[in-house]
């Protein structure tokens, strides 16, 4: 935005390599970078695209195009409210924000439930490109790119295709092995993260379509992109990602779902099945949120050290790379987070006497395993925080803290400990 006093009522915009848009208000026009910052303003703006310049007065703006025409551009209504760009009596976004999960989840997946089963069909979705397929490639960003590590330890055990995770700042310039028969799948809260909107579109240059994951409507990605899944989550003002998390990971679910169904993987009863236990979640979630102040009675010995652990295996140590990153994102306590198998291979000599390490054992199946590998930390020292179901059978030594959460099925356990991972965070 360019301001010059030889035109003291005129503002300058131009947009390159980052968002931009304009906002139409009754007492006067606005940029902004983000649609929250006008929310209390105005609900009616205009997004730009890179190289445009606008003219804005207090009763006027015009769009020129590099070539200096003037452009018509489409204004979009956002229907967010004004009151959701507050903290309604919380202390801090944050925890207003790991609050709003429950609803946030159901605005996104009630609406696309159709008998019981995932349908896509509002949202433009083919059945083609989900049945079609023979390989996935996600692509993201920090948080979102763990809600594509999730998908990927559901999807490729479950569907039996290859899933391969990429950092966007990564992918954009390599030379990727992707061509038209695989799906990409982009995510991005604001739909403007400038290195998953380079990714997406080297993506489509190789003739792949892309399906993009987003929360703000006529953002760049969510235009740009073939496809578009948007996660209804309203606002996110915080710069730490919470529900914005939960809802990509329930869009991953829905898409997992609704693939499993057009390729005969599930049949209708299971797929209805899948979807019950995926709402069953929420209340699980609702339930961990509750107990915030349990959780805020362990984070004392965190906050007294330099260095967390956190640890898990499969969709556990999915889970783990999230709560690592929220703590030391928001604490700025040094945290990683590990294969729990890979403590063995060097990290154990990191773990001395009362180093907090986080463990997640919330699936069957590996159970036992990662308990052997609480086992080995507890035997160095360390200050064991253990979160498993509420049914699981352990001695009550094995960790300094137990946190229980309700028994659901192991695939959607992802919910309620986002809420514990985010609550570690947020009163650490």
């Amino acid at each position: 935005g360019i301001l010059c006093s030889d035109f003291p009522e005129q503002l300058i915009a131009v947009r390159k390599d980052a968002p931009l848009l304009i906002g139409y208000g009754a007492d006067g026009n606005y940029i902004a970078s983000d649609v929250t910052a006008l929310l209390a303003h105005t609900r009616t703006v205009t997004y730009m695209e890179d190289d445009e310049v606008a003219v804005v007065t207090a009763d006027h703006v015009q769009i020129l195009g590099r070539d200096g025409c003037f452009l018509e551009k489409e204004k979009h209504q956002i229907q967010w409210d004004v009151s959701a760009a507050e903290k309604g009596g919380y202390a801090h976004f944050m925890l207003k924000e790991i609050h709003e999960q429950p609803d946030a989840l159901k605005n996104t997946i009630l609406p696309r439930l159709s008998k019981g089963q995932p349908d896509l069909a509002d949202d433009g979705i083919p059945d083609s490109i989900l049945k079609d397929c023979r390989r996935i490639h996600v692509i993201a960003c920090g948080t979102a790119m763990h809600a594509g590590m999730v998908a990927r330890a559901l999807i490729e055990p479950g569907i039996r295709i290859p899933v391969t995770v990429s950092i966007a700042s990564e992918f954009r310039y390599e030379t990727p092995l992707i061509d038209e028969k695989t799906l990409v799948i982009v995510i991005s809260q604001s739909g403007e993260t400038i290195d998953t909107l380079a990714a997406m579109r080297l993506a489509q240059s190789y003739y792949a379509p892309v399906l993009a994951i987003v929360n703000v409507k006529g953002s760049t990605i969510a235009r740009e992109s073939n496809y578009v899944l948007y996660t209804h989550a309203g606002p996110e003002i915080a710069v730490a990602s919470t529900k914005a998390y939960s809802v990509q990971l329930a869009a991953l679910y829905l898409i997992y779902c609704r693939m499993a169904l057009v390729r005969g993987v599930y049949s209708p009863v299971q797929a209805e099945n899948f979807m019950k236990e995926l709402l069953d979640a929420i209340p699980a979630m609702e339930t961990m949120i509750s107990r915030k102040d349990e959780v805020k009675n362990i984070v004392n010995h965190i906050i007294s050290k330099s260095d967390a652990f956190f640890i898990g295996r499969g969709l556990d140590y999915a889970f783990s790379l999230e709560g690592a990153l929220k703590l030391k994102e928001i604490s700025y306590i040094h945290a990683e987070a590990y294969a729990a198998g890979e403590l063995k291979h060097g990290t154990i000599a990191l773990i001395s006497e009362q180093v907090p390490v986080i463990a997640i054992a919330t699936q069957e199946h590996i159970f036992a395993k990662t308990i052997s590998n609480v086992r080995e930390v507890k035997a160095r020292g360390a200050f064991v925080i253990l979160l498993v179901k509420e049914s699981a059978v352990i001695e009550d030594d094995i960790a300094d803290v137990q946190i229980r959460i309700p028994d659901i099925a192991d695939s959607f356990t992802v919910f309620p400990i986002a809420a514990i991972l985010q609550l570690i965070a947020y009163y650490a």
